[in-house]
């Protein structure tokens, strides 16, 4: 089935780097134009967009600094996405931090606020800009990136767990209210995804093999592998999926510790 995303106008928070970076590069490759959001290293998205655009005759990749969980900026980003291609049909909020790591009864609120800001808000900043474009053209697709730890806590990540918790929430309400206006919202959900922001646990032998023994299928994703599901989701093969999250996980949330009975 090919997946066509041809003058379709994309725009992918934190895509200069990870998971962002590979759908970006994937709806570029199925056609679309593509606006790489990013916040920090923009070295790394002005590389992403000469590549992107060399050999074309019209600019398919914009970079734009902004911060997501700041809603002045998340306006100004998609006013200058309208000022390159007057309008969007394709969001994938990308952009997230795990925050730091504290048991809840010792974490500091303003960073454990700053998680859920960037996370959940930035996604709601992002959507809302976003779906006011997609519900007056009839036809748009908004796509939220949660994780596993959407049903799974995380001990010493409340806020991140939460957060995702919430993302899932908001993306079956959204696309409840957005389905009658032709526009679909949907989530993927990530499960160990080796990106350089998690170098440090896949680097280490005994930190990979205690990932590992909680993924059925043995193995780390790629980027490449949700940016499929990216892709997919993004296009028509999937024009009548929405308000769900798709997990992408390797088996993660099946708990494998039980893979053996209770």
């Amino acid at each position: 089935m090919e997946m066509d995303l041809k003058d379709k106008r994309a725009l992918v928070t934190g895509g200069n780097s990870g998971i962002g970076k590979a759908i970006a590069e994937a709806f570029a490759a199925a056609g679309a134009r593509v606006a790489i959001n990013y916040v920090a290293h923009p070295e790394a998205a002005k590389t992403m967009c000469t590549a992107i655009n060399r050999g074309r005759r019209e600019e398919s990749a914009i970079a734009i600094e902004a911060d997501v969980s700041d809603p002045s900026a998340v306006e100004a980003m998609f006013a200058e996405v309208d000022t390159h291609w007057n309008g969007v049909d394709i969001l994938v909020n990308n952009a997230g931090i795990d925050g730091a790591r504290n048991v809840g009864w010792e974490a500091e609120p303003d960073a454990w606020r700053k998680t859920v800001e960037i996370n959940l808000f930035g996604a709601f900043y992002c959507a809302r800009e976003a779906m006011r474009r997609m519900v007056a053209q009839k036809q748009g697709v908004v796509i939220n990136m949660s994780s596993v730890h959407e049903v799974i806590p995380w001990g010493g990540y409340s806020a991140y767990a939460a957060s995702k918790a919430g993302v899932s929430m908001l993306t079956k309400t959204l696309a409840q209210e957005a389905g009658e206006h032709g526009v679909r919202v949907v989530a993927i959900a990530p499960g160990a995804v080796k990106t350089p922001i998690n170098r440090s646990v896949w680097s280490d032998q005994k930190g990979l093999a205690d990932l590992l023994d909680k993924i059925p299928a043995g193995d780390l994703g790629l980027p490449e592998d949700i940016a499929r599901m990216a892709l997919m989701l993004a296009s028509d093969a999937s024009r009548y999926v929405t308000g769900t999250t798709v997990f992408v996980d390797g088996g993660m949330t099946l708990y494998p510790s039980f893979r053996h009975g209770g």
